[in-house]
């Protein structure tokens, strides 16, 4: 689709080396990286909620009396 390859890839790495620089890389990528599991712990917490929710079975709504 896009027609990424390596000599693609390799430019655009050496442009966000050129960008942020060394020191910064591991910075940035330690950061991604705590991102991503705290989003993948709030999803894992968001689907145990949902289990912990009692289910109406029968397919009508629960009215209030």
């Amino acid at each position: 689709m896009f027609g990424l390859g390596i000599p693609e890839l390799l430019i655009i790495l050496f442009i966000i080396l050129l960008i942020f620089g060394a020191g910064k890389i591991p910075e940035i990528s330690s950061a991604i990286g705590k991102s991503i599991k705290s989003f993948k712990k709030s999803m894992k917490d968001d689907e145990k909620k949902e289990e912990k929710l009692p289910k109406n079975n029968d397919n009508k709504p629960e009215i209030p009396q």
